[in-house]
């Protein structure tokens, strides 16, 4: 009797896994035609005619529909989200959307030419991970991972990994050392950031 409860545990544990490996297999199956539709409409904007103002306008829409821009931006803020005031908790939201936006589209005639082919899709805890590769004329090719979340009800991009360097970390790294040395100021941060979005228009 001894082992008795440990081969109970053992066989609820098993069951539970057989019954989640169809849910996690759906899950990265959602989260690859998740990232296929987003990867088709980015590359089609990047490639496509049309103003800086017109691609700027489709990349918004883009953004919009298919990443977690709100748990981003929180993320990369760091413990200084809730140090924030709800005020400037809003200001930061929305020049981080603007940012995000203006960062992008900067770089779309870098981008002109793009292709990429889609790898393989794998379930990490509760998110998705979607591989894929991107060519640029020129440029050698870049192993890029798409982090999604929820993939199987409301699917979110809520990080990119290139070349295994994860970009919201860059960025909340970035972050901190900007607030670290403007006295852990929030109002100087949205500062600069609003004057990044202002130069860059």
């Amino acid at each position: 009797m001894i082992y008795r409860r440990p081969f109970l545990s053992f066989a609820a544990a098993s069951a539970l896994l057989a019954a989640s490996a169809p849910a996690r297999a759906q899950g990265a199956e959602k989260a690859t035609a998740f990232m296929k539709s987003l990867g088709d409409q980015l590359v089609a904007v990047v490639n496509g005619a049309g103003t800086p103002s017109s691609k700027r306008a489709a990349m918004t829409r883009i953004i919009d529909t298919y990443v977690d821009v709100d748990g981003i931006g929180k993320f990369c803020l760091g413990r200084y989200w809730r140090l924030a005031t709800p005020e400037q908790q809003k200001q930061y939201i929305n020049l981080f959307h603007e940012v995000l936006v203006t960062n992008i589209t900067s770089k779309l005639g870098e981008y002109q030419g793009v292709t990429y082919t889609m790898g393989r899709s794998r379930m990490q805890d509760e998110d998705a991970v979607v591989s894929t590769t991107v060519v640029r004329p020129n440029n050698p090719p870049t192993a890029v991972d798409w982090i999604i979340a929820n993939p199987l009800t409301y699917p979110k991009v809520t990080d990119v990994i290139a070349e295994g360097t994860s970009l919201r970390l860059t960025q909340r790294q970035d972050y901190a050392s900007y607030l670290a040395h403007n006295n852990n100021s929030v109002d100087a941060l949205i500062s600069a950031m609003r004057n990044q979005v202002s130069q860059s228009s």
